[in-house]
């Protein structure tokens, strides 16, 4: 199903792409709304899983997606293309909601998360340990429910037997490089070190991959790219990647939670193993390093405490050195993106959105 190609790539209008993406999450959505209608207990995970999904999100990957699909000779607006693009989000709904569990977060978007809402739901006649261990294995159960809803999204968009087969490799990839990454980030958690290496490593996969590169090779797929042009994409996709995930480790610290919609007090309490504390741990003094291995991973740490903590991360030079890395991994993105031979107003807008990556303040 396709409607008239419009004057300019797909996505041109990310207003206009968001839009059409949300059209295809909410029809979904409602279909399984009324497959579910009046059992109690499948319908309320539908109806939450579905607020999720609408409380906010900027559909980076569903648009990056589309750009891919551009990218590599795609036009026109076909819904199987798109419901594909919406299946990215779907999935990135299990990937927050099982975050959040695992980092014991309270907000997400400036809303309590997910487990928290269902833990005070189910309050009522339970103990607070009971409510919390309720909320956690109920949001990790929506959560396994996004990933199965995100799978039959992307195997009833309507793609052509070729589409598929191209397209699943990546998306099998893409699953099991994100699930590395979170690994690697849970148990480097609480025991913070110097090696920058491995904070990278957690980037590359946990970020760089799971954000930007698939996505964009799924949208090129899509079209029939050749791999010439994924390992393009792979070139700019990786080092704005890794931007990316440390502009993220210097707002998790340092970041206004009016914007950012979670507390700037997550990543110090977790004792998040970042890039951001690799090297302020390396670069401190002795007296530093003990202050900041004391205060990390507390999960009672206070504002004062976390002031400190900035303080000492400061005094160290590690944010300048981190915006040293951000500013030298866009340089590299587009460098790449400027040498590739892509079509114009689909690699104008991904220069665009490099830069607002690397800016945001949210």
């Amino acid at each position: 199903m396709t409607t008239t190609a419009p004057a300019e790539p797909y996505g041109a209008d990310p207003d206009q792409a968001r839009a059409e993406v949300d059209s295809a999450l909410d029809a979904f959505l409602a279909d399984k709304a009324r497959a579910v209608a009046g059992q109690c207990m499948p319908g309320e995970m539908a109806a939450l899983l579905t607020d999720f999904l609408t409380a906010g999100g900027k559909r980076i990957r569903p648009l990056l997606c589309l750009n891919g699909w551009n990218l590599a000779g795609g036009r026109g607006r076909p819904l199987p293309v798109v419901r594909t693009a919406a299946s990215l989000e779907m999935f990135h709904a299990f990937c927050l909601i099982h975050d959040d569990v695992m980092d014991r977060s309270d907000t997400r978007r400036g809303h309590p998360t997910l487990h928290r809402a269902l833990a005070v739901r189910h309050a009522p006649g339970r103990t607070t340990t009971a409510a919390n261990r309720l909320g956690a294995s109920t949001a990790v159960l929506i959560g396994d429910l996004a990933l199965t809803w995100s799978d039959e999204l992307l195997h009833t968009a309507g793609l052509s037997h070729r589409q598929l087969t191209d397209v699943l490799p990546l998306l099998d990839a893409m699953r099991t490089e994100v699930m590395y990454g979170q690994y690697l980030d849970i148990i480097a958690t609480g025991a913070p070190t110097v090696d920058v290496g491995q904070a990278l490593a957690i980037c590359r996969y946990k970020t760089a991959k799971y954000t930007i590169e698939r996505p964009l090779h799924i949208g090129a797929a899509l079209a029939g790219a050749e791999q010439s042009l994924l390992d393009s994409l792979s070139a700019f996709a990786l080092p704005l990647g890794e931007a990316f995930q440390l502009r993220d480790d210097l707002l998790g610290v340092f970041g206004d939670p009016a914007h950012t919609g979670k507390p700037a007090l997550d990543d110090l309490r977790e004792g998040k193993a970042t890039v951001l504390i690799a090297l302020a741990l390396r670069h401190a003094t002795r007296t530093q390093a003990d202050q900041l291995r004391h205060l990390l991973g507390h999960r009672d740490l206070t504002h004062d405490q976390a002031a400190t903590a900035r303080g000492v991360i400061t005094a160290t030079g590690a944010v300048q050195q981190v915006e040293t890395m951000i500013t030298e991994r866009h340089g590299q993105a587009l460098n790449h993106l400027r040498a590739a031979p892509l079509e114009p107003t689909s690699a104008r807008l991904l220069e665009e959105f490099a830069d607002t990556a690397v800016r945001r303040s949210a």
